[in-house]
C-alpha cells in the first residue's frame, strides 16, 4: 500500500515538473491570441463584461472567461496560470509555489450555437475553480491551450490578485505644462505603506499608472516625490500625464434586424451578414462633448434571443473613416482601435487606403453586441511610437478616463513582485475613494 502511494506521488510532481518546464519553453505574449479560428474573448469581473478582472487574495471572488471557436467540431481547450512581475516577465518561481491544487484544469462547459449564420462552439468557465487557486499576490497571465499540452497555447489574458498591504489614493489634475495644459490629464497618487519594511523605494516599490484598463497606455515611477513617514506621494511634473482624448465613438448591433442609427445598411446574404458602419469622420475641431461611453470596451448582448452567448450572430462589420486633408497622413498608418481589435497595432486592424473613394477602409468580424471604438495614428518610420490622437479624434482635458493605480512591493530576498495597494480614480470625480 506504501509502494503504491509513493508511485502515486512520484507520477504527481513528475507531471507538475513537466508541466513547468513545458512553460519554460513558451513565451506567449500577454492578451495575445494566436488562433484564426477563436474570437469574441471575454474574460471579466463576474457578472459584468466591462469590470477589469482583479481578485482579493483570500476572498471568494470571480471571474468569467467566454470565447467562441468558429469551427465545426469541440475541442479540449484547458487553461493555467502564470506568476508575472510588474513588467510581465516571468517570474522564477515554480507553478507550485503560487497555485493551490491542479496547475491546469480543463474547460468543460461548451455549447453549440444556436439560430445563427455562422456555426461556432461558445466555451464558458468560471475563475478562480477551488481545485486551481492563486495563493501569492502579483500580476497574473490566463493561458488557455489545446489537448493539455502548454506549448499549444491559444490565447492569453491578464488579471490581477490583490494583497493588500498599502492605502493608495489618487486625484485627477489639469496639467500645469502648457503644451499638456488643454488636452492631457494627470494623475498624483499617494500610497501609505502601513507596516511594508521598504528601506529602498526605488528598488523595492513601484507604481504603476494605467488608463482606462489599458496596459499599452501605462506609465510607471519608482521615486517618491515626496516622503511623510509612511505616506509616499507621487506628483511629479512629468509622471503619469496621459493624453484625454475625447469619448469613444459607438456602434450598436445588438440586432442585426433592427438597424441601429450607426449602421447604414445590412446585406443579408445566404449564409452571412455584411454590415456597413457611417462613415466616420475627423474630430479633431469638433467641440468637446461628453456622453456616457464603454472607454474602448464592448459587451455580447442580443435584444432578440434568449442568452447572446450562443444565440449571436456574427457579420462582416465595414468601417470607413473620412480624412479631411489626406496629406497629413502621408507618413502615418491608419488604425482601427478598441477591445474589440484586442488594443493592437497591427497590420490585421490597419486601415486601407481606397484612391478612388480618398477613404480609409477596415473590415472585421463582429459577433452581436454594442461596441466602442476610435482611430489612431502611428509613425509609419516610428514603430515604438504611442498611438495618437490628434489627427484622427482630437484630445480635451475635460474627457471622461478612468484610471487605475497599481502599487508592487519586493521585499529584500524576494523573488517575485508583490500586488500590494490598488484603487480606481475617474477624472470626473478627481478624487479616489479614499481621498473623499
Amino acid at each position: 500500500m506504501i509502494q503504491a502511494f509513493r508511485l502515486v506521488l512520484l507520477s504527481f510532481i513528475s507531471i507538475q515538473l513537466f508541466h513547468t518546464k513545458a512553460f519554460t519553453q513558451t513565451n506567449p505574449t500577454p492578451e495575445a491570441v494566436y488562433s484564426s479560428t477563436v474570437k469574441s474573448i471575454k474574460f471579466f469581473k463576474k457578472a459584468d463584461q466591462v469590470i477589469f478582472p482583479v481578485m482579493r487574495l483570500g476572498n471568494i471572488e470571480q471571474m468569467e472567461l467566454h470565447f467562441d471557436d468558429l469551427q465545426n467540431s469541440p475541442k479540449n481547450y484547458f487553461y493555467t496560470y502564470i506568476l508575472c512581475n510588474s513588467d510581465w516577465s516571468r517570474t522564477n518561481l515554480s507553478q507550485m509555489d503560487y497555485i493551490k491544487g491542479y496547475t491546469q484544469n480543463r474547460i468543460n462547459q461548451y455549447r453549440a450555437s444556436s439560430a445563427t449564420f455562422t456555426r461556432y462552439f461558445h466555451y464558458t468557465t468560471i475563475l478562480p475553480d477551488r481545485n486551481c487557486m492563486p495563493t501569492r499576490s502579483g500580476n497574473y497571465l490566463l493561458l488557455v491551450f489545446l489537448n493539455g499540452d502548454t506549448s499549444k497555447v491559444v490565447f492569453s489574458r491578464r488579471f490581477l490578485v490583490l494583497d493588500e498591504k498599502a492605502t493608495v489614493a489618487a486625484e485627477v489634475r489639469q496639467p500645469f505644462n502648457q503644451n499638456f495644459f488643454q488636452s492631457h490629464q494627470k494623475v498624483v497618487s499617494r500610497v501609505d505603506i502601513k507596516a511594508l519594511d521598504v528601506y529602498n523605494p526605488a528598488q523595492q516599490l513601484k507604481i504603476v499608472v494605467m488608463q482606462n484598463h489599458r496596459w499599452d497606455m501605462k506609465q510607471e515611477a519608482s521615486n517618491p516625490t515626496f516622503i511623510r513617514g509612511k505616506l509616499y506621494e507621487y506628483s511629479a511634473e512629468d509622471n503619469f500625464v496621459f493624453e484625454s482624448g475625447k469619448e469613444w465613438r459607438w456602434l450598436d448591433l445588438r440586432s442585426l434586424r433592427l438597424q441601429s442609427d450607426r449602421v447604414a445598411s445590412v446585406d443579408y446574404n445566404p449564409n452571412s451578414y455584411n454590415v456597413f458602419v457611417r462613415p466616420d469622420t475627423v474630430r479633431s475641431s469638433l467641440r468637446y462633448l461628453y456622453y456616457n461611453d464603454l472607454n474602448g470596451r464592448y459587451y455580447i448582448d442580443n435584444i432578440e434571443n434568449v442568452n447572446p452567448w450562443w444565440q449571436s450572430d456574427y457579420a462582416n462589420v465595414h468601417f470607413t473613416f473620412l480624412p479631411k486633408d489626406p496629406s497629413l497622413y502621408k507618413n502615418q498608418r491608419v488604425y482601427l482601435y478598441g477591445e474589440m481589435t484586442n488594443f493592437e497595432l497591427s497590420d490585421n486592424f490597419a486601415m486601407t487606403w481606397n484612391e478612388n473613394l480618398q477613404v480609409y477602409e477596415k473590415s472585421i468580424m463582429l459577433k452581436n453586441g454594442y461596441y466602442s471604438y476610435i482611430y489612431v495614428t502611428k509613425s509609419i518610420n516610428n514603430p515604438k511610437e504611442l498611438p495618437k490622437l490628434m489627427l484622427t479624434e482630437g484630445s480635451n482635458w475635460e474627457a471622461e478616463n478612468t484610471y487605475s493605480i497599481l502599487v508592487y512591493y519586493r521585499p529584500f530576498g524576494g523573488r517575485a513582485d508583490e500586488l500590494v495597494g490598488y484603487t480606481e480614480v475617474n477624472s470626473l470625480s478627481f478624487l479616489s475613494p479614499n481621498l473623499r
